[in-house]
């Protein structure tokens, strides 16, 4: 990687696979994603149906491709060298348009979001084919594959502008699925071939702490709802009691992430022989579902606060109960391939299902937002605490050993 970097100019990182610190400037360019988190949230929010979930998924996805690819770029190039600064900055204007665009992606702003998301995938890959073609032809030809791929991809978009708003879901469906397809294929292209594991060599501990800070993105957006709900209204009981549960739900998600997942898989990811093949599978496409549930659950918070005195809603159970049961599969997905069994948390599999139980309990009997609320939190609650109880053995004997030798 050295002789990488002397090539280009220094604009390839120097991490030879070791650590690669985050830059300022991938936090600058990861507040636009804060604000993208924050209109998916809204667009569900405004839409309870199942043509609203329709539409958030989609954008979910392609709000989430875009971030990821990015990420995947910086953990190669510098981004303290200026073509690489400038390159971000630029991706960073066009992903504030996508933001920008997303309440009305499906209707008025259909162009603005397509054409901004195309541009964003390929203008990317077609400047790292540049950075690439001296320092490592294989790797250029990674990104050549890759581009090809955006590029097939960008028909369907395209194809979706074109259509009108009652097919443009469809097609942009087929658009996500060519690109979310082109991972597991290594990209193979005909007279190209297909890329290797090795064209993916990163750095782990860079991906690690990226995928983390998104995830603490995604549970920021549910603290901002949670605050802009309170704020300004009557602090009766009700309402406070709403707002402490939502908080502990955030921290409870919080606990299962960081506690344990996020550390053993960052360890897990700078060992591993393969560490590309280790991160599409762990944080690519695995951290979906647990950053789709976290945004989901923020919606469930709002709902809470909104209508915290009345009889629940089925909007509220499919949205609370949905987005822990997508957080805590997504979660145990996770930790399995870090986990030295190779099994997935025992906890995280009961608490599942315990939300599906008490989602069709809430369904049929119709209990109290609060009741629904502060069930939901004592699930995550047990979840946490059976992990730790699980995998810190004897911390009962520590914590009394602690405390004779502060009485000592």
């Amino acid at each position: 990687m050295a002789e990488d970097a002397r090539q280009t100019g220094g604009l390839l990182r120097n991490h030879g696979g070791g650590h690669a610190p985050v830059s300022y400037l991938e936090l600058f360019f990861d507040l636009v994603f804060v604000f993208a988190i924050t209109q998916l949230s809204h667009v569900l929010h405004e839409d309870l149906s199942w043509g609203g979930l329709l539409a958030e998924t989609v954008l979910f996805l392609a709000v989430w491709w875009a971030w990821m690819y990015t990420t995947w770029v910086t953990n190669w190039a510098d981004p303290e060298r200026l073509p690489i600064r400038v390159m971000l900055l630029v991706l960073m204007l066009l992903s504030l348009a996508l933001a920008v665009a997303i309440p009305t992606a499906i209707t008025s702003h259909a162009a603005l979001f397509a054409a901004s998301y195309v541009a964003i995938q390929l203008g990317r890959s077609s400047c790292m084919i540049l950075v690439f073609r001296r320092a490592n032809p294989s790797n250029a030809r990674n990104l050549a594959r890759i581009s090809i791929w955006f590029a097939a991809s960008a028909v369907f978009w395209a194809t979706g502008v074109l259509r009108g708003a009652d097919e443009r879901l469809a097609w942009w469906l087929v658009a996500l699925a060519i690109e979310y397809t082109g991972p597991f294929t290594y990209f193979r292209v005909p007279g190209l071939g297909r890329s290797t594991a090795a064209n993916w060599n990163i750095s782990g501990s860079h991906m690690a702490e990226r995928c983390a800070l998104f995830i603490i993105i995604a549970l920021g957006e549910g603290i901002v709802v949670t605050g802009s709900a309170l704020s300004g209204q009557p602090l009766v009981a009700g309402r406070l009691t709403a707002f402490l549960l939502a908080f502990l739900s955030s921290v409870l998600m919080w606990w299962l992430y960081f506690d344990l997942g996020a550390d053993r898989s960052a360890q897990r990811i700078k060992q591993d022989m393969q560490p590309g093949r280790f991160a599409r599978d762990a944080y690519t496409y695995l951290h979906m579902p647990i950053v789709g549930g976290i945004v989901i659950g923020a919606v469930a918070d709002a709902l809470v606060l909104e209508h915290w005195a009345e009889p629940v809603s089925p909007a509220l159970v499919l949205t609370l109960c949905g987005a822990n049961v997508l957080f805590l599969l997504g979660l145990s997905a996770f930790k399995r391939l870090s986990s030295p069994l190779h099994a997935p948390p025992l906890s995280h599999g009961v608490a599942a299902i315990l939300f599906a139980l008490l989602g069709t309990w809430a369904w049929l009997r119709t209990p109290g937002a609060l009741t629904l609320a502060g069930l939901a939190v004592a699930i995550l609650a047990l979840a946490v605490v059976w992990e730790w109880v699980s995998f810190h053995g004897g911390w009962k004997e520590r914590f009394f050993a602690a405390i004779g030798r502060e009485a000592a």
